[in-house]
């Protein structure tokens, strides 16, 4: 007799594993493809994810079209009516923003709580394709000289590393604490971290930005980058073309102020750091 299909919560789908195999998942997660992609890989059944404030270039929700290619039913719930990063949180309150065509075939639609979409993707074919492969998640060191901190940009928080203590890290992730509680996400003691505000005003009770409290505590100057400036999940364009809408006490005692882009404000730490 077949397991039961459950509706299973996860703060990322980083989470993602072997257990939700043929399961629904119900992720904090932004919807974009590396997120999409985690999700496909054992394969779930079917996810939700956040949508992030959709933000520049569809990011928030990229990965629904993406998922179709493999005809696994995904959908996207409303950054302002649920907390981003909190998967239990989303099946509880959310309202869904957005379905690609595998999900509204089983009658998900814009609109519906999030617990009731869910419901209805139990119903849904397990995907028998891989996803295809996928550049996006990768970390890069963008400035690496002589008497300044290095630039690190990483497209997941996932990808810090010990090795980043002292320097400048650029991180596309949303700035959520992983399922709503006080997390050590960002283990080193960084020079300076950015993140995504994960939608206007950092989505529903601010929660997109809710690391730059704690990280104002151990005095590491901290902000998060307009999704609509920059798309969510490219760490690279962050850096390139963000704007900071949300900055910590730690960064505006350094200069930093929202409308500020985030380029400059990294050009002011690395002079302040080369003046030792």
């Amino acid at each position: 007799m077949s397991e039961p299909v459950k509706i299973m919560t996860v703060a990322s789908c980083s989470n993602v594993r072997d257990e939700h195999r043929g399961h629904v998942a119900v992720s904090g997660s932004y919807g974009g493809r590396y997120n999409a992609y985690n999700a496909a890989k054992w394969p779930a059944r079917a996810v939700i994810m956040n949508d992030a404030g959709v933000g520049k270039d569809d990011a928030g929700i990229v990965g629904l079209d993406f998922l179709d290619r493999i005809k696994m039913a995904a959908a996207t719930a409303d950054a302002q009516t649920c907390h981003i990063g909190d998967g239990d949180h989303m099946l509880a309150h959310g309202v869904i923003s957005h379905v690609n065509r595998a999900a509204a075939a089983l009658g998900c639609k814009p609109g519906q709580g999030v617990r009731e979409c869910a419901e209805l993707m139990r119903a849904a074919a397990v995907p028998t394709e891989m996803p295809p492969a996928i550049s996006d998640g990768a970390r890069y060191i963008l400035r690496d000289n002589p008497g300044e901190p290095r630039l690190v940009c990483a497209d997941s928080i996932g990808m810090i590393e010990p090795e980043d203590a002292g320097q400048i890290v650029v991180t596309a992730s949303h700035g959520a604490m992983s399922g709503g509680r006080p997390d050590n996400a960002v283990r080193p003691d960084v020079r300076a971290v950015f993140f995504s505000d994960g939608g206007a005003g950092g989505g529903m009770d601010g929660a997109g930005i809710a690391r730059l409290v704690p990280l104002d505590r151990r005095g590491i100057p901290a902000g998060a980058v307009s999704a609509d400036s920059a798309p969510i999940g490219d760490s690279r364009a962050l850096y390139r073309d963000g704007i900071l809408s949300h900055v910590n006490q730690a960064a505006v005692h350094l200069g930093a102020h929202p409308g500020m882009t985030l380029k400059a404000f990294i050009d002011i730490l690395t002079a302040a750091a080369k003046r030792g």
